[in-house]
């Protein structure tokens, strides 16, 4: 606040009663400023509290899947040695082999395949054109990149939340500062800021644009 603008309110305050009903009309418009800075506020702490928690969520659901995932690559993997094997030892005894053991090894080795087979895709019956439904590992990879992706997302928006929420408490501030001092310019400055403020909130729920930082 510069000392020019000081002499100037100092001499409205001096020229009576028109004077006092300006600053109370200008303290008035900041106080309902400040009520709508403060409700943007809440809408981006709410927002920022749901993408910490989204972050979290969607970590431990990707993890959770992608070890899901691993579990049925491994049960796949000993089932086609376990059919490997078996058709090894039928090829090395050959002949020896009675046609009822041959039988009953190949039958062995036709369910040890289609289990493994149906390992790699297991749609869900219920709703089988979901891919990101079902028990296979082609449904779980694409569960487990779905929940890695929302995770990415929230990741992009939270930075969006809380530099948000640190500009609107400042510019809140800046407008109480602004009503103390019935300081015009203060007031400008908080505009400003809270425009900022409001342009990253709204980032942060529509991602317009990556932070550089």
């Amino acid at each position: 606040m510069e000392a020019g603008d000081v002499a100037e309110q100092i001499m409205e305050l001096k020229e009576g009663e028109g004077g006092h009903e300006e600053d109370e009309k200008f303290r008035s418009r900041v106080a309902l400023m400040i009520a709508f800075m403060a409700m943007l506020l809440a809408i981006t702490s709410l927002g920022g509290g749901n993408a910490a928690e989204d972050i979290m969520n969607h970590n431990i659901h990707a993890s959770d899947t992608w070890a899901f995932y691993q579990a049925k690559n491994i049960r796949q993997t000993s089932y086609r040695i376990a059919a490997d094997m078996l058709d090894g030892e039928m090829q090395l005894q050959g002949a020896t082999l009675t046609p009822e053991t041959r039988e009953s090894l190949q039958n062995k080795i036709d369910q040890f395949k289609a289990t493994a087979a149906r390992y790699e895709s297991e749609p869900d019956p219920q709703a089988p054109n979901d891919p990101l439904r079902g028990e296979g590992k082609k449904e779980l990879s694409a569960r487990a990149k779905d929940f890695a992706a929302q995770r990415d997302r929230a990741q992009l928006q939270d930075p969006n939340f809380d530099f948000s929420e640190a500009l609107f408490q400042i510019a809140i501030v800046l407008a109480s500062v602004s009503i103390l001092a019935t300081s015009r310019l203060i007031m400008k400055i908080s505009i400003v800021v809270g425009v900022v403020a409001t342009a990253l909130m709204l980032n942060g729920y529509f991602l317009f644009f990556n932070l550089p930082f």
